[in-house]
């Protein structure tokens, strides 16, 4: 009989006891945040953390419409052009204080 300290086997590996999971689960989360103060909860029904064959994180987006992958693709081009006007006004600001 084994005993309580012995290691566990295969047969014993839950997804819920490794990193990769609680990593899947919390980037889901914080993407479901994200969408929600968008107004983009509805949108994204199949959104779910995962784990594939490997044990490798994955984050399950699912099919959207076309409507919501156009205004996901305007959010994020605005993302980028606030983060590079961003960069920016930090360059501004180190050059003029060398």
């Amino acid at each position: 009989m084994p005993s309580e300290d012995s290691p566990k086997g295969a047969a014993h590996w839950s997804p819920l006891e490794t990193e990769e999971w609680y990593g899947a689960r919390n980037a889901t989360t914080a993407l479901r945040d994200v969408l929600t103060a968008a107004g983009m909860a509805r949108d994204f029904p199949y959104l779910r953390a995962d784990l594939n064959a490997f044990g490798h994180g994955l984050i399950e987006l699912g099919r959207v419409s076309p409507e919501t992958a156009e205004r996901l693709a305007e959010l994020l081009r605005r993302a980028l052009r606030c983060a590079r006007e961003h960069e920016e006004a930090d360059d501004s600001c180190t050059r003029k204080t060398d």
